[in-house]
């Protein structure tokens, strides 16, 4: 699991970049705005990450900003749209717009961006109209830190979020603080969202 990863950027190409970090050289499957946002050869990046692991395939995907992350995240969560399609929507437009559309309920315009049909487009309107939040302001960093893990588990991000948020109450409550916290905050979310006991 990762949140972000900081190395040196080794190569890009539209969609594609390689970071090296401590001798190891990371693919990440970027948007194009994220790609094109990029500075030169041998810098040092962070880009934010989503890993997508399946039985049949395990992909790094990398986001410059954490909004575009929270918004990629989002849009996994309407039925029918995975991790390839998602980035393609993002390439197509920006957060910014994205969020206007889906305020303006513009089906139309949705449909006008890659990778979103009219049928799609429906249903990217009524699972994230007014469900989306990408304001982070006043949580607190393992709050966000648990959230992505959690999401990239493969839980869904509503309910990790208020599974996540009752365990760290809890566990707070009992008096348990720093990494001992977020360990069992972790363990308790995933047992909350599991359907088990113990």
């Amino acid at each position: 699991m990762y949140n972000s990863i900081r190395g040196t950027l080794t190569g890009k190409a539209a969609t594609r970049v390689f970071l090296e970090n401590q001798g190891i050289e990371y693919e990440l499957e970027v948007s194009f705005h994220t790609a094109s946002a990029l500075p030169e050869l041998g810098s040092k990046v962070r880009l934010f990450t989503y890993l997508h692991h399946r039985e049949d395939v395990m992909k790094l995907y990398g986001f410059l900003e954490e909004p575009e992350r929270r918004l990629f995240l989002d849009l996994l969560r309407v039925d029918g749209i995975g991790p390839k399609q998602a980035l393609r929507i993002l390439s197509g437009t920006t957060v910014e717009a994205f969020l206007r559309i889906l305020e303006a309920e513009d089906v139309k315009a949705l449909t006008r961006i890659p990778g979103l049909g009219v049928k799609t487009a429906q249903k990217v309107l009524l699972s994230l109209k007014g469900k989306i939040n990408l304001e982070e302001e006043g949580i607190p960093r393992e709050e966000k830190e648990l959230h992505a893990a959690l999401v990239e588990m493969g839980f869904e991000p509503s309910k990790a979020t208020d599974a996540l948020r009752r365990a760290l109450k809890e566990c707070r409550e009992e008096g348990l603080s720093g990494e001992s916290l977020e360990r069992e905050a972790f363990r308790r979310a995933i047992i909350l969202m599991s359907g088990t006991n113990g």
